[in-house]
């Protein structure tokens, strides 16, 4: 269910307000659904998008459910056994917007939210300014759950003579299809698995360049449900610290796929270093000789190990040396998107945020930071949308619920509706 009530949101006060309507805010959603909350009513759920679907709407066609890492269910709503030929961004769309129908959530988009403030740190409310369906709409919340995940935060580092580059770059947010590459030389920057998955579609069309600033890091052991838990244990040790999340594939690694261990031998999957410097139609290596060159990849929490798990993949340039490029494509990660929570100060002087649950934000018990750190991961967003869900229930049992005048899409029909399929969502 879309709901078009502009009208009826300005200057609207509401008990808790979620932020984005991806993995992890429709987990939340769920479980102040199943716990007694009317969508519309006693919670309001605005998200960016276009339409349903998150950050996978946005996807390339070509990557199709089968290459995804994982697509973790929604609560109580089994995604099932889709055909892995289809986009993944047509398939998770799908999904979602079924779920959100299934619950009548009434989600409000596009609503990109551009501030939330508060007149003192951790009490009061807040007051959120939102760009909804092209009008600046006011209004405000004892709680919010944010959600708004990576997708429109992506990261490019800065390399001297970046803005005198007279050939193309993109970030992998930009990505549609290989043959817009073709014929082009085109130099991948990154060691996650986009990096490595580009490389091995777009050396199919033309001739690719891959550069990393450490070893790639790949991993020979299983990617199990053991390997999941001390990956989300290691970046949750940063977070709650208050260090900024560190890079997805220092802390996964990337697994050995027998296309990989191909691209590898073919020359494709070898990294040459980093370079130090864009040049208006290349890029200048600087140069590693063998005394100095890195003998780990430097992992994190599972991925740690004091060798190369495929030592061949790292090759850097020995001496320094141009090279001519037409492309230059950043496939080099994405920070959390929270520019909009920039007002209530949360970071810490090391770039993070201190939390003291995976969810729950150092000092200011009224905010819940979902999709974030450990819990960014498909599997890690729904369980923190679950956790988030109970703990702001938890800090609402000691008060009466706030209840809007009048309802924003969630009426006594839905209400009802509710009542008969509080035990869980059906899946049919």
């Amino acid at each position: 269910m879309v709901c078009r009530i502009n009208e009826l949101l300005i200057d609207s006060h509401w008990s808790v307000v979620i932020i984005g309507a991806g993995q992890a805010g429709l987990s939340a959603a769920h479980y102040l659904w199943r716990d007694g909350m009317v969508p519309g009513r006693d919670f309001l759920v605005l998200d960016a998008g276009a339409g349903p679907g998150g950050a996978w709407r946005e996807r390339w066609d070509s990557l199709t459910l089968g290459r995804t890492n994982h697509v973790a269910d929604l609560p109580g709503f089994p995604l099932g056994r889709p055909d892995p030929t289809m986009p993944a961004s047509q398939v998770v769309s799908d999904y979602y917007s079924r779920f959100e129908r299934e619950l009548e959530l009434c989600v409000v988009r596009p609503a990109a939210v551009t501030t939330v403030t508060s007149e003192e740190r951790g009490v009061g409310r807040f007051d959120i300014t939102a760009d909804i369906d092209g009008e600046r709409v006011r209004l405000s919340t004892d709680f919010i759950i944010n959600a708004t995940g990576t997708w429109t935060q992506p990261y490019v580092p800065f390399v001297p003579g970046i803005a005198d580059f007279e050939g193309h770059q993109l970030h992998t947010v930009n990505f549609r299809d290989a043959e817009d590459f073709r014929g082009l030389r085109t130099l991948v920057v990154g060691g996650g698995i986009s990096a490595t998955q580009f490389l091995l579609q777009l050396s199919e069309v033309t001739d690719t360049l891959w550069a990393t600033r450490r070893p790639p890091n790949f991993t020979d052991r299983e990617f199990d449900g053991q390997w999941g838990l001390e990956v989300e244990r290691a970046v949750r040790e940063r977070t709650l610290s208050g260090l900024a999340p560190a890079s997805v594939v220092r802390t996964t690694g990337l697994p050995i796929r027998d296309e990989f261990r191909e691209g590898v031998d073919s020359g494709v999957l070898v990294s040459r270093g980093m370079f130090d410097r864009v040049l208006p139609h290349g890029v200048h290596f600087p140069g590693q000789d063998e005394t100095s060159q890195t003998v780990t990849a430097d992992g994190l929490g599972p991925s740690a190990s004091d060798r190369l798990a495929v030592p061949e993949s790292w090759a850097p340039f020995p001496t320094e040396r141009v090279e001519d490029v037409d492309v230059i494509f950043w496939n080099t990660g994405f920070r959390a998107a929270l520019k909009h929570l920039a007002p209530l100060h949360l970071r810490t002087r090391d770039g993070g945020i201190a939390m003291d649950t995976e969810v729950a934000v150092r000092g200011d018990p009224r905010i819940f930071l979902v999709g974030y750190g450990s819990a960014s991961s498909t599997v890690g967003a729904t369980r923190a949308g679950r956790i988030a869900a109970r703990e702001l229930l938890r800090r609402l049992s000691g008060r009466s619920k706030p209840r809007r005048s009048t309802p924003a899409g969630g009426d006594a029909k839905a209400a009802s509706a509710q009542d008969q399929r509080r035990s869980g969502v059906s899946s049919s």
